[in-house]
C-alpha cells in the first residue's frame, strides 16, 4: 500500500549539520566540473561535435560542463524510437510506471544535497531556492505516482440492463517537452515525468542554460529502472530541434514553459496540422506572468513588507510567479515603500549563492542581464527609482535589487515581464481601485493580498483574476499538492501543475460499450 503524499520538508540550513552536508556536495559538484554530456536516444549514449558549453551565471569563466548538441536527423531518430516505444509502453501497467517514479523520488532523496548543489553552481540559485527546487522534484515525482493510480481506477458511468458500459483514459503518443532554465530540476522533472507515467514517450530538450542537470535526472530515472526509449534526452537549438519536433506530424503533444514569445509561436505552430497527421496536437503552455501584490490599509505592513521582499527577490526575481508590482492603498503606502525599501537595501545581500551569504545570486546570462538592465533604464524615466538600479558582469551577472516608486499601472515597468530583481510601487484610493489595477495587464499567474478585512478578501477571491491568488502572504512558493500551480490570459494554457488534473492533459477519454 503506498503511503499519504506528503510534501518533500525543506533543508534547515542553519543547523551545522545540513551547513556542511551541502557545503561537502558543492564540493563535490566542483570536483565533476568540466565533463562532457553526451545525448540519450533510446538508451544510446551518443557524442555529437557540435557542444552547449554550459557555465556558472555567478562565475562566467568557470564551465559547469558541455552537452552534446542534438540536431534535426538525431530529433528524428530520437522521435522515431519514441514512437515505435509508444506501441508498447502505452500498455504498461500504472503500476509498473508509477514505481520508477517512487524509486527515482527515494534515490533524488538519498542525493538531496548533491542535487542541490548543481542547482546552486549551473542554475545560479541560492541555498535556499535550489532546495526548494530539489525538493520540488521530488514531489513532483511521488504526487504523479500516486495521481496515476487513482486515474488508473477508472470513471463509473452509467449502464443499461443490456449493455456493460466503461469508461478510462488512455496516453496521447509522443511528447515533446521543452523545459526552462528558471526550476532547472523541478519543472523540467515534473513535465517529463507526468508525460512519462500517464503512458506517453517523451522528447526531452531542456533549456539550453541549463541541460545538465535533466541528465542527471535521465541517470536516476534509468536506476529506478525506466526502460530505454521511453524518455529521450536531446537538448540542441530551439529553432533547429525545437521547431521541428513542434512541427512533426507523428508529435502528439506539447508541453512548453518559458517566455510569452516562445510560448504564442509554440501555440501557433502546433495548430498546423501538417501532411501525414491524423490528430489536432495538444498543448500545455505556461508562460509567465506580471504578478501584484496588493496590499489593504488594513493590514499588517510588516507582514506584507516581507512577503513582497521575497517574492520579488527570491531568485533575483527570476520566477514566473515573483511579485513585480505592488499597489497599495494610500493611506499606507509611504510607509510600506520605506518598510521594503529599507529591507532591500539592508537584508537583500547579492554575490556568489556557493558561498552561503547572500540572499539573492546573478541572473541567467549575459542577454538576461542585458535586458533587465535596459528596463531599469525605462523604469528610471517612468518613476522614482528608491534602491538599486545597477548591474555588475565583471565576474558574473549580477544586478542590484531595485525599487521603483510612484508608477503609473499602464506604465512599462508595471505591464511587462522583466523576469529579474525590479519591483515597481504604485497607489490605489480605494480597495476596488487596487483590484482594477491588479488585473489591468495581459497576465494572470499570481497574486497576493494583505488585508485583515474579510469582505475585501472574499471580493479579491472572486474579481482578482489570476490561477494562484494567495492571502496574507507572498506570490511565490507554491507546493505540489497543496498549490495546484497554473495561470490564466497570457499565463498559459490555464493547467495547473502539482494538481489533481494535471495528467488529464497528457491522456483522452475512452469509452467501451458491450452489448449484453
Amino acid at each position: 500500500m503506498v503511503v499519504p503524499y506528503k510534501h518533500e520538508p525543506f533543508t534547515d540550513f542553519s543547523i551545522e549539520e545540513n551547513r556542511r552536508a551541502l557545503e561537502s556536495a558543492i564540493k563535490q559538484v566542483e570536483a565533476e566540473l568540466g565533463k562532457t554530456y553526451p545525448l540519450i536516444i533510446g538508451g544510446e549514449r551518443i557524442m555529437t561535435d557540435d557542444k552547449i558549453e554550459v557555465v556558472n551565471p555567478a562565475d562566467k569563466k568557470e564551465v559547469i560542463g558541455y552537452v552534446a548538441k542534438a540536431n534535426q536527423d538525431l530529433a528524428e531518430k530520437a522521435h522515431r524510437i519514441a514512437d515505435e516505444t509508444f506501441s508498447w509502453w502505452r500498455k504498461t501497467k500504472a503500476s509498473f510506471r508509477a514505481d520508477i517514479l517512487f524509486r527515482a523520488a527515494a534515490i533524488v532523496r538519498r542525493r538531496k544535497h548533491e542535487f542541490t548543489a548543481h542547482l546552486v553552481k549551473e542554475g545560479g540559485k541560492p541555498w535556499k531556492e535550489a532546495d526548494a527546487d530539489t525538493a520540488e522534484a521530488i514531489d513532483f515525482m511521488e504526487f504523479y505516482a500516486r495521481q496515476m493510480l487513482d486515474i488508473d481506477k477508472g470513471v463509473e458511468i452509467n449502464s443499461r440492463p443490456i449493455e456493460n458500459n466503461r469508461f478510462h483514459y488512455i496516453p496521447l503518443g509522443v511528447g515533446v517537452v521543452i523545459s526552462p532554465w528558471n526550476f532547472l530540476f523541478a519543472i523540467m522533472c515534473g513535465t517529463t515525468t507526468a508525460a512519462m507515467v500517464s503512458g506517453n514517450t517523451v522528447l526531452l530538450k531542456p533549456a539550453s542554460s541549463t541541460p545538465i542537470i535533466a541528465y542527471k535526472m535521465m541517470e536516476v530515472l534509468e536506476e529506478a529502472g525506466l526502460p530505454a526509449g521511453v524518455i529521450n534526452y536531446i537538448p540542441g537549438s530551439g529553432k533547429e530541434v525545437g521547431d521541428y519536433l513542434v512541427d512533426h506530424p507523428r508529435t502528439r503533444f506539447i508541453s512548453f514553459t518559458g517566455s510569452r514569445e516562445v510560448g504564442t509561436r509554440i501555440f501557433e505552430r502546433a495548430a498546423k496540422v501538417h501532411e501525414g497527421q491524423k490528430w489536432l496536437k495538444r498543448t500545455i503552455i505556461e508562460m509567465g506572468g506580471k504578478d501584484t501584490i496588493i496590499v489593504d490599509k488594513d493590514s499588517d505592513l510588516e507582514l506584507a513588507a516581507d512577503a513582497i521582499t521575497y517574492s520579488a527577490f527570491g531568485f533575483s526575481g527570476q520566477k514566473c510567479s515573483a511579485c513585480s508590482r505592488v499597489v497599495a492603498h494610500e493611506a499606507v503606502y509611504d510607509e510600506l515603500l520605506d518598510r521594503v525599501v529599507q529591507k532591500t537595501k539592508n537584508e537583500v545581500s547579492h554575490g556568489n549563492p556557493a558561498d552561503n551569504r547572500s540572499y539573492m545570486g546573478p541572473v541567467i546570462d549575459q542577454g538576461a542581464y542585458d535586458k533587465i538592465l535596459n528596463y531599469i533604464e525605462i523604469g528610471k524615466k517612468e518613476g522614482k527609482l528608491m534602491a538599486g538600479g545597477k548591474g555588475d558582469d565583471s565576474k558574473g551577472w549580477f544586478i542590484e535589487p531595485t525599487v521603483f516608486a510612484d508608477l503609473d499601472p499602464d506604465s512599462t515597468i508595471m505591464q511587462e515581464e522583466i523576469f529579474g530583481p525590479v519591483l515597481g510601487f504604485m497607489k490605489a484610493s480605494s480597495f476596488d481601485e487596487a483590484l482594477e489595477i491588479a488585473n489591468n495587464t495581459d497576465y494572470g499567474l499570481t497574486g497576493a493580498v494583505i488585508t485583515n478585512n474579510r469582505q475585501h478578501i472574499e471580493k479579491a477571491r472572486e474579481d482578482f483574476h489570476v490561477g494562484n491568488l494567495y492571502f496574507n502572504r507572498g506570490c511565490t512558493a507554491a507546493i505540489v499538492g497543496y498549490h495546484p500551480f497554473g495561470g490564466f490570459n497570457m499565463s498559459g494554457t490555464d493547467s495547473k501543475a502539482g494538481g489533481p488534473d494535471y495528467l488529464y492533459h497528457h491522456m483522452q477519454g475512452k469509452t467501451t460499450s458491450e452489448m449484453l
